[in-house]
């Protein structure tokens, strides 16, 4: 209904099929990566057989880093450290896009480990100070507090002595990160996860815009729109940031977990939180760019999408509601390796974009690496369209 609304001749100055544009940060040798990449990506036996295998043989030390490293790893993160992310930070801005680092260690429960990711998170904010290539940074929650004590306060469940201490520090934390977010001018985004550790997460978030988005966009939550009903809980949240006086600040992703969410509900007999099909996380998703495009001067957000529909419609919208191209409060964003032909065509038309760029040590980052694996494997669609470009691109330059 949205699509219907806008004026497709708005966005006529836009197209996703230029493939010299979209792949000119990319050498032969990047294609021919991607393409065998893309290829091996497809085959489903083998993403799944893939997780369980690497993952021992890195446990028994077998001498497989380097070639994890020079493929899967080298396409999709930035390096092990901000220091190895140099290259692709000036590859990206010299195409006009951005990097939004992301220190993608998850999973973990030791409390030194939390620390060390504070830290380092902090770090990536000092290395975004007055450089217009990092115009973003992130991080998740679990990567600085525990996994199942956020499910304990998600269930209202009453804290021992112990565990409250453990909840003070990764407050602690959270507000640290925030607060270097405030005093440099660089925002920070706080990435959405489980549903059942959410709420948790909503309410930092919120308690953190309340100190510090007072002026600016320095916080920003994130809404999974496959989820029924959070496209309500961006409406209620924007109603609080109006009342109490602060900028909210939003990121727009349909989500990442929606299998794990569904294999929980029906195990623990719940209904699930997950949108019904894809057609209706689709319709919220697009309902969403039209509310924050509505009420952009109270609302940044950032569009995290590899849609090629919602790309577009943003677009449009932009241009229908009179909203600049470089109004700060409006973001594209992809992750790095992929969509190649929506983050350079939308940047080479003056849009704001930034690239999720993942890093850190081999080890620590597989989990993350084996999610976009099977993440793309559940949309063979996208997989098919990453093949085809490349393919166009490679028979062009021929």
């Amino acid at each position: 209904m949205i699509h219907e609304l806008i004026n497709m001749n708005q966005t006529d100055h836009l197209s996703f099929e230029n493939t010299e544009i979209a792949f000119r940060h990319s050498s032969n040798s990047d294609l021919k990566r991607a393409y065998w990449l893309f290829r091996v990506i497809n085959i489903n036996f083998l993403v799944k057989v893939g997780p369980p295998i690497t993952n021992f043989a890195v446990k028994i030390g077998l001498p497989i880093k380097g070639l994890i490293k020079a493929t899967i790893f080298k396409h999709f993160c930035g390096g092990e450290t901000i220091r190895e992310c140099e290259n692709t930070i000036k590859s990206l801005h010299k195409g006009g896009v951005g990097t939004i680092l992301d220190y993608s260690i998850e999973g973990e429960d030791d409390e030194q480990v939390f620390d060390n990711t504070s830290v380092e998170i902090i770090r990536t904010i000092r290395r975004a100070v007055k450089d217009k290539a990092i115009p973003i940074t992130v991080f998740k929650v679990t990567g600085v507090g525990r996994f199942s004590l956020l499910e304990k306060l998600d269930e209202k469940r009453q804290l021992g002595v112990m565990e409250q201490e453990e909840w003070e520090k990764v407050q602690a934390r959270v507000l640290a990160i925030c607060e270097k977010a405030h005093e440099t001018g660089v925002p920070v985004m706080i990435d959405a996860e489980e549903s059942w550790i959410q709420q948790t997460i909503d309410k930092l978030a919120l308690d953190m815009m309340r100190k510090f988005n007072k002026e600016k966009a320095i916080v920003y939550n994130t809404y999974q729109l496959y989820r029924h009903d959070k496209l309500q809980s961006l409406k209620d949240d924007h109603f609080v940031a109006v009342k109490e006086g602060f900028i909210l600040g939003v990121k727009l992703v349909r989500g990442a977990y929606m299998e794990k969410e569904r294999k929980r509900a029906e195990e623990k007999g719940y209904t699930s939180p997950i949108q019904p099909d894809k057609q209706a996380t689709d319709n919220d998703y697009d309902a969403a760019l039209d509310y924050c495009t509505s009420h952009i001067d109270q609302i940044a957000f950032v569009a995290g999408t590899h849609n090629e529909e919602s790309c577009r419609l943003l677009a449009g919208l932009l241009d229908k509601k009179g909203i600049d191209h470089k109004n700060p409060h409006v973001y594209f964003s992809q992750l790095l390796g992929m969509s190649d032909n929506l983050s350079f065509n939308l940047a080479n038309a003056n849009y704001n974009v930034a690239k999720y760029v993942p890093y850190g040590p081999i080890k620590a980052v597989l989990p993350y690496l084996f999610r976009r694996a099977q993440e793309n494997t559940a949309i063979a669609g996208q997989m098919s369209r990453e093949l085809s470009l490349i393919v166009k691109e490679v028979k062009r330059r021929r």
